[in-house]
């Protein structure tokens, strides 16, 4: 476990932050989600406002609880206000991060939404819908690899990327997760057996 961050923010650290999130909002194909690697750069390799226990903690909570799964955006807020010292500066960083994230992609998802169905005959239109495809897996994809690959590291705030000997020490958890994938896609059990199942197996010190 990383020793807590003590963080001196100040109005152009928050409006920075706020600026950044809208920007990743614009970059949200497929769903927040699919910015967190950018979030990972900004938030814990150059600014160092989270540690690496945090980001993972954000969204793994999210995803594990009931609701939409954005929410791991409030937790990184909250994560940054609690580094900077104050529960009132935590609930400012869940609204910085909320209205930054949601509301450049709402506008333009309901915009183009309404567009896209109205002409969704168009070649154009369905072209543009495949091709995006392969975007959004490429985004989560490397979402995963920041999560898997600094799991079990000893990865901190502003630490670079694991060496490879790192990377291959954890194995278990690699083939957890490429497994969880299979199960996922091949079958119809739901996601809350399989998080249940690597919670057993963590306990066990298996993964």
């Amino acid at each position: 476990m990383t020793a807590p961050l003590h963080l001196a923010l100040d109005w152009a650290d928050w409006l920075n932050l706020f600026g950044h999130f809208l920007l990743m909002s614009l970059m949200s194909v497929g769903g927040a989600i699919s910015t967190s690697s950018e979030m990972h750069r900004f938030l814990v390799e150059q600014h160092h406002w989270l540690t690496q226990e945090q980001f993972n903690q954000s969204i793994a909570l999210a995803q594990a609880a009931p609701g939409p799964n954005v929410l791991f955006v409030a937790l990184m807020g909250w994560h940054v206000g609690m580094n900077a010292g104050s529960t009132a500066a935590a609930l400012f960083g869940v609204l910085v991060t909320m209205v930054g994230i949601m509301t450049p992609s709402t506008i333009i998802t309901y915009t183009a939404a309404r567009w896209g169905h109205r002409n969704r005959d168009l070649r154009a239109v369905r072209a543009f819908k495949q091709g995006m495809a392969p975007i959004v897996i490429a985004l989560l994809l490397s979402t995963a690899w920041i999560m898997a690959s600094s799991a079990g590291t000893g990865a901190s705030a502003g630490a670079g990327a694991p060496t490879a000997s790192a990377v291959l020490a954890n194995w278990p958890l690699w083939l957890a997760a490429i497994v969880s994938g299979l199960i996922i896609w091949r079958t119809r059990i739901h996601l809350l057996w399989l998080l249940a199942a690597g919670a057993v197996l963590g306990a066990l010190g298996l993964i």
